[in-house]
């Protein structure tokens, strides 16, 4: 990360949790503990170059995604644990994506809880009749 950073870029870190860790409770422990090893010593100058990314690898090209309670209640403990770290107001500015089977007809409930502040597309993003209505999701009423 600390070297795409230096190059310029921006950097998407995703976090999340297999099937098996979600149905053994787990899943908090174990996004908790990604963070933890990736954020270790990253410089709080360059935050802005950051956003994470909550994507349950049950999730990923399955065509099963997290439910909107889900996803908020993750994204809220994700940002939980990084204001404990760098306070609650840069937490508040950090952008928290939710990646996972996102697809036209879950976008929009995908976005609506208050901790998810966009989506990161997969697959759908290669196909124009599937991202176009995602991007019109995202778009402000």
């Amino acid at each position: 990360m600390l070297k795409a950073i230096a190059a310029g870029l921006k950097v998407i870190l995703c976090a999340g949790e297999t099937k098996e860790e979600r149905n053994t409770r787990q899943a908090h422990h174990v996004v908790e503990e990604q963070l933890r090893e990736s954020l270790k010593g990253f410089p709080q100058d360059k935050l802005d170059r950051l956003i994470l990314a909550y994507e349950p690898v049950w999730a990923i090209n399955t065509g099963i995604n997290a439910t909107p309670e889900q996803a908020q209640d993750m994204h809220a403990f994700v940002r939980q644990k990084v204001a404990d770290v760098i306070g609650a107001a840069k937490a508040q500015e950090l952008s928290i994506l939710y990646g996972g089977s996102v697809i036209p007809d879950n976008a929009a409930q995908l976005m609506a809880p208050l901790d998810v502040d966009g989506v990161l597309v997969g697959g759908a993003s290669l196909k124009p009749e599937l991202f176009l209505p995602i991007f019109r999701a995202a778009l402000p009423v």
